[in-house]
């Protein structure tokens, strides 16, 4: 099971890739493209042509995972820009939200670290 925790650092491939790929090709893709480790235990979320679907690849320690979410009509209406970096950072909370096909750059949540203050 991939774990997804708010300290995990998670990257999208601007760039749409061939979905044909496995893990292999996505993994090379990372190391060629992205300039990113795989086995960093990053997980590179990666969209297909028409962004009908997404990706994931993360490597635990022993070994890769992978999955897909494809969507059972329409489209994935928020991606970044191909002008700008190869790669683009999310949040989990952010992440969640595209998977719920929204847009992860205006969602509003809790902060992810709150000072805690000592009881009076």
């Amino acid at each position: 099971m991939i774990q997804i925790t708010p300290q995990m650092r998670i990257w999208l491939a601007v760039e749409p890739v061939d979905f044909r790929k496995g893990i292999d090709g996505l993994a090379q893709v990372c190391r060629q493209k992205l300039q990113l480790d795989p086995m960093a235990g990053a997980l590179v979320v990666f969209a297909s042509r028409r962004r009908k679907a997404l990706k994931f690849l993360v490597y635990d320690g022993q070994g890769y995972w992978i999955c897909q979410k494809r969507l059972s009509q329409g489209r994935f209406g928020w991606w970044p820009s191909d002008s700008g970096p190869p790669t683009f950072g999310l949040d989990a909370h952010q992440l969640q939200s595209l998977l719920w096909n929204a847009n992860p750059t205006s969602t509003q949540a809790a902060p992810l670290w709150r000072r805690l203050t000592p009881a009076a």
